[in-house]
Order: C-alpha cells, then structure tokens, then sequence
C-alpha cells in the first residue's frame, strides 16, 4: 500500500497518544478514518481535528476487548463507508506487578485489551480488509514483545503474544496471496500517557521500585520518542510491507542486546531495573 488517498483505516485507541497522531497523519493524507475509543472526549477530538482535513470520520465509543461490540463495529464502519483498507489495533494498557503478586483480575484486564482486542480486531475486520482488495492489519506489541523486564509480566505475555499472533497471520497471508498483508510494531517508550493511565502493583515495591505511586512519573521519563515519529514510522513501514517495525532507538538498541545475548540479556535487565529502583 504505498498511497493512503481514498484509502479507509480503522483505528483503536484513537481518543489520545499514538491512535490520535495515527489517525491524523493518515487524514492529512487523504485517508477516511472509522476511530473508535472508550474516552468519548477524546475521541471526539481526535474525529473533530481530523475532519479538519477534508476526509469522512465516523467514530465509535468500543472496548476492545469486548468480541461483540468490535464485530459490530467493523459491520458499522464498513457500512458507512463502502470499504475497510487497514486496521490499526492500536488500543493498549500497561500493568506493573510482580508474577507472584499479581492479581488475576488484573491479568484478565491486561491481557484482553492488549491481547484479545488485537484477535477481535483483526478478524473482525479481516473479511472486509480481504473484499476491499487491498488491506493491511497493524498490531502493536511493543519492544517488550522482543525481551522480559521483570515487573511488567503481564504487560510482556500480552505483547509477546500479540507478537506470535501477528507473525503466524503473515506467514498466513503471504501463502493466501489475497491482498492483505499484517505488520508487528514494536515501539519504545514513546510520549503518551500510557505509563501514568497504567494499574501499579504494591507488589513491585523493593523490587522494581521504592514507591509504586510514584513509579509512573519515573517511568516516563524514560521515553525518548514522540507519538508524531512514531506514527511516521509506522506509516512508513506499511508502506513498504514490513513484517516488523521497531519504533525509536530504545527499540532498536534493545533489539540487538536480545539478538547478540538472547539470555544473557535477562541478567542485564536486572540490573538495570536494581540500578532504576535507587530513583523512585
């Protein structure tokens, strides 16, 4: 897909950070965009400043990781208009816990956002994706779908397996020849309010941090990379077919470590993580 013009997306996670920069950079390259988020706020803003472009914009209040509201959502989008061209299943939440300390709810919470809304959304769409003649599913694990830290778990099962979903459906549809292709984004930390929206653990105190209630503060002065690069990345990427795409040089960088040391790595996150709990 190397033109986005008359081109229809589909994006998750559009009220705010990544989905938000996505859907207007699509939108200033004549892309029409069906949004959906579960901040009515933001997703009307997001609808309201791409519609600044010239392009159609539907938007849609869905959790998703609710399978029958994400089935609904594709019919609706595809219906009001005409065709789906790409997905972004961009919709995802942080967890910090400790796999001991862990609560089952919030694995549950974790893991059917950033894991079951990729499913929903990529077979929800799909069919349409495969009637339009030319689609493309994007998923986003993160650079922990490449390597573990301890303390984020459940955030790396959910991104690891967002990963192997992702790279199976290529395979899929590379030997289907059906016009569709599937990318996996692997972004850093990127400046959004992941981190300060994310659920913390008592558990990773002592071990991964001091203080929790001060843990997402830390944590996000570790991002280096903005939403707008980001989204420039990611669009660049399908444009050129990627099955994969690292997002800033954080990913980069710990994609070699985990390529050079892919066991040894774990003992330098360690103590990188010993190294970070003396600030928070």
């Amino acid at each position: 897909m190397k033109d986005f013009s008359g081109k229809v997306a589909a994006i998750t996670g559009a009220g705010s950070g990544m989905g938000r920069t996505l859907a207007l950079q699509l939108a200033q390259r004549g892309c029409h965009l069906a949004l959906s988020d579960v901040n009515r706020d933001g997703l009307n803003k997001t609808a309201e400043l791409a519609r600044a472009h010239g392009v159609t914009v539907t938007a849609d209040l869905v959790n998703v990781a609710d399978r029958e509201a994400m089935e609904a959502w594709a019919a609706r989008s595809n219906a009001a208009h005409g065709k789906i061209n790409l997905i972004f299943n961009n919709a995802g939440v942080a967890l910090s816990a400790t796999m001991e300390g862990v609560e089952y709810a919030d694995f549950e919470w974790i893991m059917g956002i950033n894991f079951w809304g990729v499913v929903y959304g990529t077979k929800a769409f799909l069919p349409y994706l495969k009637a339009s003649g030319e689609g493309h599913i994007i998923n986003t694990s993160s650079l922990f779908g490449l390597c573990a830290q301890p303390g984020m778990g459940g955030y790396n099962a959910s991104k690891f397996a967002v990963r192997g979903f992702t790279e199976a459906l290529r395979q899929e549809l590379d030997m289907q020849k059906c016009g569709v292709s599937a990318t996996s984004v692997h972004p850093g930390g990127i400046k959004t309010n992941i981190a300060r929206d994310s659920r913390v653990s008592k558990s990773i105190e002592g071990l991964l941090v001091k203080d929790a209630s001060k843990s997402g503060a830390r944590f996000e002065k570790l991002f280096i990379t903005t939403a707008d690069s980001a989204a420039q990345t990611i669009l660049k990427a399908v444009q050129r077919d990627a099955r994969r795409v690292l997002v800033g040089p954080d990913a980069k960088a710990t994609d070699l470590l985990v390529r050079f040391f892919p066991s040894f790595y774990q003992v330098v996150l360690s103590y990188l993580a010993r190294k970070f709990m003396k600030g928070v």
